[in-house]
């Protein structure tokens, strides 16, 4: 749901704009005001998460966000709508940012957490990717108040599953390490960034260079505060990991590609191909299925044998692959020969890469370190996307504005542009594979240490039936 809903608007934004009265830059913060609370409260709650406990976090986040989508759903107002959009970001901040520490936790085994990530990722994947399914569809049937309102009974079944399945866990508690100054700092900072990211194209570029220097001054208070602070909120030391450290700067580079993919293809079938929106929707449908099916019985198999590392270069090289086909999509193009080769390329290099990424992120992860080490990876998602999503969409609109100030016909000059976004896409790709071939190899720096022996989940972590 969480990763769902970052773009399942994006088809349904025409629709909302005509209901609502947005204007052309105020409809864009239909998406904005769930990014920015999402992106910049990941790394607090992550850490509160491990200090209050992480299954409190997590069902705390989905009673959140599931009332936040009911009011997404039942607004008749540009304010209110953004406001509940807004709050639902906070609420996928809550659980989000935990989840992946709650798996590393239940299940400490390699085998079985390579299979848990898979799973994991798999889940992941097709929610982004069906967003832009479920946008369509919904919105051409039943109206876009649903694509919020779908979210009332599946986050109703999660939070009664997450109650009755996981056990309670007390959490280190609140004095063992909340540095609010530093929480303020760092979130203050994150917000910034994905405001000045997310804004780009309807703002000065003067306007964004300073908002992106006040961002960079609080990252550098951010970073001296946790120096000297005697409960710091980020340990400075899990950058001492090369692999994590690696493992996160790919990440940016890879999903910036990919998400941009995502929002820029469903343009080129509509503004292009002249689709409509459920058919631009289930265009999209192939991408999570070959996504889900290889990560669910793939995945996990193909780490074990090979090791993360070679299945992370091989993803990036498809991922590589299809953006340069992408680069080529004409304007009389068609789906079949021009988009669905290079998607099913992405879909199978995404679902290779995603998982090692993931392992790779949170190998040799301590216990009292989880949650925070599981925000900062989904932070780096966030960024990511955002980064990528508003560096290719300014890119795009401003070959087609140049192109169409030139006598070039509205289609070719819009195809034009989303070619030129694509092949800088594809030089993302080739970025996130040379660092990390440089990076993330065995045996380059520290690699934290992961035991290969075969133990039992932790039971404090099940629920009596469970251990039973």
């Amino acid at each position: 749901m969480t990763v769902l809903d970052g773009n399942i608007v994006t088809v349904a934004m025409p629709a909302i704009q005509r209901d609502l009265g947005f204007s052309g830059p105020g409809l864009a913060w239909v998406v904005n005001a769930y990014l920015i609370p999402f992106g910049g409260l990941l790394l607090l709650v992550g850490r509160l998460g491990d200090l209050v406990g992480r299954r409190r976090m997590f069902t705390a986040g989905l009673a959140v966000f599931t009332a936040a989508s009911v009011l997404c759903g039942l607004a008749t107002g540009r304010g209110l709508l953004v406001a509940a959009r807004a709050l639902q970001g906070v609420g996928g901040a809550m659980t989000s940012a935990v989840v992946l520490g709650m798996l590393v936790a239940l299940f400490p085994e390699p085998r079985e957490q390579a299979r848990a990530i898979a799973v994991f990722s798999a889940v992941g994947a097709a929610g982004g990717a069906l967003g832009t399914f479920l946008g369509g569809a919904l919105t051409q049937t039943v109206g876009w108040h649903w694509i919020f309102l779908i979210n009332l009974p599946i986050g109703v079944v999660a939070w009664v599953a997450a109650i009755r399945i996981l056990a309670p866990e007390e959490g280190a508690g609140l004095g063992k390490g909340a540095d609010y100054q530093g929480a303020a700092l760092v979130t203050g900072a994150l917000m910034l960034t994905v405001y000045a990211i997310v804004g780009t194209g309807d703002r000065a570029v003067g306007t964004t260079l300073t908002l992106a220097v006040v961002a960079l001054g609080l990252y550098v208070g951010f970073v001296l505060r946790q120096a000297r602070a005697a409960r710091p909120l980020l340990r400075l030391r899990l950058f001492r990991s090369r692999t994590l450290s690696g493992a996160n700067g790919v990440q940016i580079l890879m999903v910036a590609g990919m998400f941009g993919f995502q929002y820029i293809g469903a343009l080129y079938l509509q503004r292009v191909l002249g689709y409509s929106e459920l058919v631009t929707g289930t265009a999209f449908l192939p991408a999570p299925i070959a996504i889900g099916v290889l990560m669910l019985t793939l995945s996990a198999r193909t780490i074990a044998r090979f090791g993360p590392y070679r299945v992370l270069l091989a993803g990036l090289v498809l991922i590589t692959g299809g953006m340069a086909l992408l680069s080529r999509v004409p304007a009389d193009g068609s789906y079949v020969a021009d988009v669905l080769p290079a998607m099913l390329l992405l879909a199978v290099g995404f679902a290779a890469a995603m998982p090692a990424v993931t392992g790779l992120a949170m190998t040799g992860t301590r216990e009292e370190d989880a949650g925070l080490a599981s925000g900062l990876f989904n932070t780096t998602q966030v960024v990511g996307g955002s980064l990528g999503l508003a560096v290719l969409t300014t890119l795009a609109a401003s070959r087609t504005e140049r192109l169409t100030g030139g006598g070039e016909g509205a289609v070719a000059a819009t195809a034009e542009g989303y070619r030129l976004a694509f092949t800088v896409a594809a030089g993302i790709a080739v970025v996130a594979l040379v660092l990390a071939a440089a990076i993330l190899r065995p045996g380059r720096g520290h690699v934290p240490h992961v035991s290969t022996a075969r133990t039992e989940p932790s039971m404090t972590h099940l629920s009596p039936r469970d251990r039973s």
